[in-house]
């Protein structure tokens, strides 16, 4: 893949800060390709899939574009979903973050109108909205396309799919026709090529039809987790698979930073690479990664492009790449020169859909896994150094040591099952068997009066303190990453709310709860008394 620096555009220097702020150290094929094009004002028609970072490639152009001390509309972007209108409006609002005056307001249907109203009257330079919703504000007169310089139809075939033809036709026939329109769509059916020749002058036909990829033959998995957990629970598989040298990939440089300070506080040997690294430093990373020294590489999707190590047992995707063709550039980077592979990716809420277009892209099966507790760490653990031991055992000549243990046992009141017990738990390293059984043991689930499987828990939050059911269960399912579907009856009251969860789930719901807060509330949570 070709590399070009956000730096040659020439853009406003609030855009390449923000874009800096971002982490993001260059285009993607699609950018590279549709952004000069638009940043010379003519109409594009663009091929492109989710997952390709064509929300920047026309969010970077508009921004240029808006002119901040005009407070009337200068832009329209139409997109077929609420929930699309809502991520097109939040990415473009970070690229416009240093741009002192720029209002860009999402508009869409289930959304109390009058609330829109008021926005649109205080002043609006770009509303991103869905069809239908549009055009109830142009039937109301709530918006003015007078000064509309901009139109952008995203994911185009979709909103055909959905039936709002005749409505795109009609706001696009409404807007002044010296303006640039901007049409993005995953496939190119005859109806859109009519939007196009009807509504675009001489348009550039950019396509980004992504090759076939093949997936090399690597172990694959993903873990539904929540922001604050990712840490945790990248640890946990770190100490629980023990990989002899792993890469892990974060999408921005100041995550790279991040995750390997954390890495190292908690006492890995972790490196990090990414483009703000002089050569020097590079060279250093690199070389300590190569000869075993530094055990984790976590790395930017840039930097790690040259990296050819073959003793990658393990890649981490801590972030989900934003180009499903980066997937398979970071797990191609392990089970190289015919060595078994594995390959990690943490998700988080609505990643999961990106994951499945990963997943179609690529013609794959990541598999899904239970998040790893700390017992499953710790046994695993102990198999390994029960392996080693077999292994001496049956390889090694140890006589020497038998006399000692031998001698030691004639004069102590203890038998050689307590002193290989003792010396596993010395292997260790830690007390973390102990810990979990400690906490957990001191939970009793028997007597809560939840239904077969289930049990139930006491939260000191309640209808006082203007607490739903749908804020306990969003709570629960968002902290705990545990599908909402397995949450059983919560039954609230005045002060106190008792939930029921699965009984193998209980104590780590109680563990990532007492950390936890709903609606700004730190709650107490523990096993209820059977009335």
């Amino acid at each position: 893949m070709e590399t070009t620096k956000f730096d040659v555009l020439n853009l406003n220097p609030s855009i390449i800060r923000a874009i800096e702020e971002m982490g993001f150290e260059e285009m993607s094929p699609i950018q590279a390709k549709a952004i000069p094009v638009l940043l010379e004002g003519r109409d594009v028609v663009g091929q492109a899939q989710t997952g390709t970072g064509k929300t920047a490639a026309f969010g970077i152009p508009l921004l240029q574009r808006v002119n901040p001390k005009e407070r009337h509309l200068q832009a329209i972007v139409l997109c077929p979903t609420r929930e699309l209108a809502i991520q097109v409006a939040e990415e473009i609002r970070k690229l416009g973050n240093f741009m002192h005056g720029i209002k860009i307001l999402p508009v869409y249907g289930g959304q109390e109108i009058s609330k829109q109203i008021r926005s649109l009257k205080a002043g609006v330079q770009i509303i991103i909205g869905t069809p239908g919703r549009v055009m109830d504000h142009m039937r109301r007169k709530t918006v003015k396309f007078d000064f509309v310089n901009t139109v952008i139809l995203d994911e185009a075939d979709e909103m055909l799919n959905m039936g709002f033809r005749e409505d795109i036709e009609t706001i696009l026939s409404q807007v002044p026709e010296e303006r640039q329109t901007v049409l993005f769509s995953a496939t190119m059916p005859g109806p859109i090529m009519e939007i196009a020749r009807t509504y675009q002058k001489n348009a550039e036909i950019i396509r980004m039809v992504k090759k076939e990829l093949t997936v090399p033959k690597i172990e694959q998995f993903y873990y539904e987790v929540t922001q604050k957990s990712k840490e945790d629970v990248l640890a946990r598989l770190l100490d629980m698979y023990n990989p002899k040298l792993s890469l892990v990939f974060c999408n921005t440089k100041k995550q790279v930073d991040e995750l390997t300070a954390a890495l190292q506080g908690r006492g890995y040997f972790a490196e990090g690479l990414h483009g703000d690294l002089k050569q020097m430093q590079r060279d250093r990373v690199m070389h300590s990664f190569r000869n075993g020294k530094t055990e984790i590489l976590v790395a930017t999707d840039v930097a790690a492009r040259g990296i050819d190590v073959d003793d990658v047992e393990a890649v981490f995707n801590y972030d989900v790449p934003q180009d499903d063709e980066y997937y398979v550039h970071r797990i191609g980077r392990t089970g190289r020169a015919g060595r078994e592979g594995r390959a990690f990716t943490l998700i988080v809420g609505r990643e999961i859909y990106k994951l499945k277009d990963i997943m179609r892209y690529c013609n794959t099966k990541i598999k899904s896994q239970p998040i790893p507790s700390m017992n499953d760490v710790a046994a695993v653990k102990v198999d390994k150094i029960l392996d080693k031991v077999k292994d001496i055992i049956q390889n090694d000549d140890f006589s020497r040591y038998v006399d000692l243990i031998e001698e030691r046992l004639n004069e102590e009141d203890f038998t050689a099952l307590d002193i290989a017990a003792a010396f596993l738990k010395m292997s260790m390293g830690e007390d973390n068997l102990k810990a979990e059984d400690d906490s957990k043991s001191a939970l009793n689930f028997d007597n809560t009066g939840a239904e077969e499987g289930m049990v139930r828990l006491f939260i000191n939050l309640g209808k006082n303190q203007k607490i739903r059911p749908g804020d306990i269960l969003g709570a629960i399912a968002g902290e705990t990453g545990m599908p909402g579907k397995l949450i059983g009856s919560i039954d609230m009251y005045d002060k106190y709310t008792f939930v029921e969860v699965p009984r193998e789930h209980a104590s780590d719901v109680i563990q990532v709860m007492k950390s936890a807060k709903i609606k700004g509330k730190s709650i107490n949570i523990e096993p209820a008394n059977r009335k």
